[in-house]
């Protein structure tokens, strides 16, 4: 494995679809110019994290967003895990990561498989499995540097998959997130921690 340089973007998300892919895009230039190989953008950048908006502010595969981010990464010059994007495909609706390399092209494409149902009494209630689909597949993706796997927040609490991706030959995996306040504080670093030490890899999000 050599050395790269990851940068790990956090961007206010508005109620605007277009602001949020803009400000995405002017924060992947930046990067570019400060030395990032990555850029790592969060989960549903760029829309609120409320089922009510994921088929509102979805697209199918190629749509608005996509096109935006493969561009960035082009122009750029380098990779773009595209955080997450509510991806439509007929009746469904994916909670969808897509990873652009250094020219653009789409080299990668992650559906969240473990879907983040949360109920806590007196706290928050929270169901993605009223409106998202599951994903099936294991994600690993080449680069220069490593292979890299591929998840989705809550699918850093299933060891398997990690473990999956690993035995595919990862020796990185990047979990794009949006951790909630109720359950995130206690769960983010244990859960990073655990999946590096379980596989000896490098864990990023």
């Amino acid at each position: 494995m050599r050395k790269f340089k990851v940068a790990l973007i956090q961007t206010m998300v508005y109620d605007d679809k277009e602001k949020n892919v803009k400000n995405a895009v002017k924060m992947i230039g930046k990067v570019s110019k400060e030395g990032a190989d990555i850029a790592v953008l969060p989960e549903m950048f760029c829309c609120p994290y409320n089922t009510s908006y994921f088929r509102k502010y979805g697209e199918e595969e190629g749509g608005y967003a996509y096109k935006e981010l493969s561009k960035a990464a082009n122009s750029s010059g380098i990779y773009v895990v595209a955080g997450t994007i509510p991806e439509l495909e007929r009746t469904h609706v994916y909670n969808t990561s897509y990873v652009f390399d250094r020219k653009g092209k789409r080299v990668a494409k992650h559906r969240k498989m473990h879907l983040f149902d949360i109920d806590v009494e007196g706290g928050q209630y929270f169901k993605e499995s009223d409106v998202l689909s599951p994903g099936r597949d294991v994600t690993v993706f080449d680069t220069e540097f490593c292979k890299i796997g591929l998840g989705i927040c809550y699918d850093i609490r299933f060891p398997e998959l990690s473990r999956l991706m690993v035995l595919e030959g990862a020796e990185v995996i990047i979990f794009p997130a949006a951790f909630n306040m109720t359950t995130g504080p206690a769960h983010w670093e244990l859960n990073f921690r655990g999946r590096a030490l379980d596989n000896q890899v490098y864990t990023i999000g």
